[in-house]
């Protein structure tokens, strides 16, 4: 097995890097990794359904798909991912036990009681501190898990926090846990880095023929062109989500505005506008504009440029019509 040693915080390159592994080594690898804050989304999840838009703007939260299914979690640097990349037989890939187990021995090792529960979860005292996914390629399984170890709860809260009446689609829906850092149960204190390196000195000694790996040049080369042509683009982290409608009423100086989209590949398909607003000109005007469009801050204020809002909606102004689109 490689033990890979990671050092980017880049959440876009590490989303990127565990493809790479998994579609072009052989060998079975291992690797520890932080991200710098980023909101990461199962695969099948519609991005903006699990996000709190403002949030993830104001605090510059990176927001990345991944391989595997499963709910959306917050990275920050208090948090360790561990990926497994193993090959087998199809029916014996998919195991989440056998890759959580290292996991729960460091533990143990230091004293603390920690369980494997549900489907795919890794608690103490009934608090979840793991939540872990699996993607299978031909003959390959990439399993990865988080670890809270000193994550900022509060902006794990904020950042998740969405309004559940906005969204009406087929996506799957991440399940908000009681969770707990590792760092809480700890008899003597560790640093998350410290607690990297014991981990990746429980996995290298207990598994036969372990050796530590860097990634080459090339290998650098060939993940930023990953990176760049897929985990960064708006395409693949918003519009990969599935079909959904779209429902957002906002109070105004003009009064109220609801606002409703049907929305297919992130674009646009129909969009409505409801509400006691006055207005001079036909808000049907922009609703016709709006089809076909992709349904993100950029494109949309770009088909807004050729409008005068306040002739459509009277005391409302753009930024409380863009507000209210997302």
């Amino acid at each position: 097995m490689l033990c890979i040693i990671r050092h980017e915080t880049d959440p876009y390159f590490n989303l990127a890097a565990e493809e790479y592994v998994l579609k072009n080594f052989e060998r079975d690898s291992f690797m520890l990794w932080r991200n710098e804050p980023a909101i990461i989304v199962g695969k099948h999840q519609n991005t903006l359904a699990e996000i709190n838009q403002d949030y993830v703007k104001e605090n510059m939260i990176k927001v990345v798909r991944r391989l595997s299914g499963g709910g959306a979690v917050f990275h920050d640097l208090g948090n360790l991912n561990f990926t497994f990349i193993a090959s087998g037989e199809n029916h014996q890939l998919v195991d989440f036990r056998k890759f959580t187990q290292p996991i729960l021995e460091v533990l143990q090792k230091l004293d603390i009681e920690a369980r494997f529960e549900g489907r795919n979860d890794l608690t103490i005292d009934g608090r979840k501190f793991s939540g872990n996914a699996e993607h299978v390629h031909k003959n390959r399984v990439l399993h990865h898990g988080t670890l809270l170890f000193s994550a900022q709860m509060a902006d794990l809260s904020s950042a998740l926090k969405v309004d559940p009446d906005k969204f009406q689609d087929k996506a799957v829906k991440s399940v908000r846990s009681r969770v707990t850092n590792i760092s809480e149960h700890l008899k003597i204190p560790l640093t998350v880095l410290e607690f990297r390196d014991l981990v990746l000195k429980h996995v290298m000694e207990s598994t036969p023929g372990a050796e530590l790996y860097s990634f080459t040049q090339d290998d650098i080369a060939a993940i930023s062109r990953l990176r760049d042509e897929k985990y960064i683009t708006w395409e693949w982290n918003f519009g990969y989500s599935p079909k959904y409608n779209f429902r957002k009423t906002v109070k105004t100086n003009g009064g109220k505005l609801e606002v409703t989209l049907e929305v297919v590949n992130g674009t646009i398909e129909k969009a409505r506008f409801f509400g006691d607003y006055f207005n001079k000109l036909d808000p049907s005007d922009i609703e016709h504009a709006l089809t076909g469009t992709l349904h993100n801050e950029t494109a949309i204020r770009e088909r807004l440029n050729d409008f005068e809002i306040t002739d459509y909606f009277l005391k409302i102004g753009r930024e409380e019509l863009i507000t209210a689109l997302f």
